[in-house]
């Protein structure tokens, strides 16, 4: 007998199992549905909190908004924008803030770097330097401005004092809110202090994946280690040296805390007596919540988001040719 005769017939096949509809459903509802629902949070939250905020800020800024006087509510077009060419207290504002932007953020991200660097090498107690550098980031906004406003008074001020023992201001003492220079100089104090450890630890996490064998071959070559930081460790953390030079720059130039309570009456939101610290953030509060414009405040808020967009990318882009360069 053949093989062919052992082999059952077609018609005494077993029929194929019919496919469960209910599991066929499931089963593609889970790889094609699934994926949105577990990102559906996000962009939900996005657009509530986030995109229709941006999208009512552009409408009122086209708009005469003011809560003293509901009246004039109307539409005004470009009419606040235009208003921004003329307006002595905005450039002012932006006087302000990129010096303090610059006396803030270069010496921060750069002793952030040589700190990172430092504690990269072998020393007794990592660990209690590691986390001493991140207590002034854990400490709140408020509570260290107002120290650092006791800390330069200009009458009972540690500030003082220290210039004192090298012999300047003792006749006058100074007044770090009175000036310009003075009062840059204090708040980016402030600023420097709070991030300096939290630049460094990101620093030292990207250092820490960094071969150790490309320092030892630089040793041989008789690079030290000032040039090794500039020559090899920048150029191969530089995607963290951007990603810190970016969120510096969103936040110096959104400076408002330190500012805001910097000042002898942060109530009044004038950044001293003559405007001589106000920034854009705290003349935004001021238009929009001292003198009741918001069509006025949200125009303004729309030029400090333009500055930013334009910093940011100019400081991305420098900051990656120099690190190639190296």
């Amino acid at each position: 007998m053949s093989l062919t005769q052992l082999r059952p017939s077609p018609q005494h096949a077993a029929p194929p199992p019919k496919p469960n509809r209910a599991k066929l459903w499931l089963y593609r509802f889970d790889t094609k549905a699934t994926p949105y629902i577990f990102i559906a949070p996000f962009f939900i939250i996005f657009t509530i909190f986030g995109l229709f905020p941006i999208i009512f800020n552009a409408i009122v800024s086209l708009r005469t908004w003011r809560l003293d006087d509901p009246d004039k509510d109307g539409w005004a077009g470009f009419d606040n924008f235009s208003k921004l060419l003329s307006d002595s207290d905005f450039w002012n504002a932006l006087y302000n803030t990129i010096g303090i932007f610059i006396l803030s953020t270069v010496p921060q991200l750069l002793l952030a770097l040589i700190l990172a660097n430092l504690l990269n090498r072998k020393l007794s107690g990592q660990t209690f330097w590691r986390i001493g550098i991140l207590l002034p980031y854990l400490t709140p906004v408020v509570a260290s401005t107002l120290v650092f406003a006791v800390f330069f008074a200009r009458d009972s001020g540690m500030a003082n004092w220290f210039l004192s023992l090298v012999g300047y201001g003792q006749e006058q003492p100074l007044d770090w809110r009175a000036d310009k220079w003075s009062s840059w100089i204090a708040i980016a104090t402030m600023v420097n202090w709070k991030w300096i450890g939290y630049n460094a630890l990101l620093y030292l996490s990207a250092m820490q994946a960094i071969p150790k064998d490309v320092y030892e071959a630089a040793a041989v070559d008789g690079a030290g280690p000032w040039r090794q930081l500039w020559r090899i460790t920048v150029p191969m953390i530089q995607p963290v040296v951007v990603f810190t030079v970016i969120l510096s720059t969103i936040g110096g130039l959104q400076l408002f805390n330190e500012p805001m309570m910097f000042d002898e009456n942060p109530q009044s939101a004038s950044g001293g007596s003559a405007h001589q610290f106000q920034t854009i953030a705290v003349m935004i509060y001021k238009v929009g919540w001292k003198d009741l414009n918001l069509g006025y405040a949200a125009a303004i808020s729309w030029a400090l988001f333009l500055l930013i967009l334009i910093v940011a990318a100019i400081n991305a882009t420098l900051t990656k040719r120099i690190g190639g360069d190296r």
